[in-house]
């Protein structure tokens, strides 16, 4: 019987690869039997984690490209091409969050900085229609296809303090719709576009935020736990799952979705 599930001989670039949630989307993708296109600014991260998936008989090349140069994501997807031939899949895993996308709880709310927020904003939203425009044409001349924008719990939930993040991952949920509606009217079902939105993971972005050095939570890691039915943080390998099944044949007939991997932040009324 055939695997529904498997990514055999599809080839999928994932933008932020050199990150923690990216190592675990590299992972899972070559794991599932893809070849896999490691993106990122950090050549050295990039080069030793495609290093170790060769080296274990898997298929992956570094690609070294930021998600809001274009000439140079034109570049990583020549790279791809000349490696691999073709190009199945995107994942658009860059984006995060700058100090100067922050408002802290005694900041004048009326003097926050427009430039931070902008460039958060930029970062998240820009840097996912830029690599869907470089890698999504070389999909479609593929044929068939699945890209997979990552969300966030701020784009649906007032999250404090990060009002840049907020507004871009809201306009990525926004362009989710959008353009999986006008790739099925120019493509039917052959290229889809769906969004993962993970709960709350620890990275090197938010660990500081979250926890303690001695362990435990600060206030604000105990606001999450307490809003999180599981009373636990993700781990990043738990995305995996929904990521393969959304790259996958498995989910053939789903396009313009949010799923959610929060351990249930988003559905508790806190009551």
């Amino acid at each position: 019987m055939e695997n529904i599930y498997s990514l055999n001989g599809k080839v999928i670039v994932v933008t932020g690869g050199t990150g923690i949630l990216g190592n675990s989307f590299i992972n899972g993708i070559v794991a599932a039997g893809g070849s896999v296109g490691i993106l990122g600014r950090n050549k050295a991260v990039a080069e030793e984690r495609a290093e170790a998936i060769n080296t274990a008989d898997g298929q992956a090349i570094a690609l070294v490209a930021d998600v809001l140069n274009e000439d140079e994501l034109k570049q990583a997807k020549e790279l791809l091409l000349a490696r691999f031939g073709r190009i199945d899949g995107l994942v658009n895993g860059a984006g995060g969050n700058m100090p100067d996308g922050v408002l802290q709880p005694e900041d004048d709310i009326f003097s926050m900085s427009m430039e931070g927020m902008k460039k958060v904003m930029d970062l998240n939203l820009w840097g996912t229609l830029l690599p869907t425009q470089v890698f999504g044409e070389a999909i479609a001349k593929t044929g068939k296809g699945s890209i997979v924008n990552i969300s966030s719990m701020n784009s649906k939930r007032a999250i404090t303090k990060v009002l840049g993040y907020n507004m871009g991952k809201a306009a990525v949920d926004c362009y989710n719709q959008w353009f999986a509606v006008e790739l099925a009217n120019r493509y039917g079902d052959a290229i889809r576009m769906n969004a993962l939105a993970p709960g709350f993971f620890l990275t090197e972005q938010n660990r500081n935020l979250l926890t303690l050095p001695e362990g435990g939570y600060t206030p604000r890691g105990q606001s999450v736990i307490r809003q999180t039915p599981f009373k636990r943080f993700g781990h990043p390998d738990e995305l995996i799952g929904a990521l393969v099944w959304l790259l996958s044949d498995a989910s053939a007939f789903v396009t313009g979705s949010m799923i959610c991997v929060d351990g249930g932040f988003s559905i508790f009324g806190g009551v």
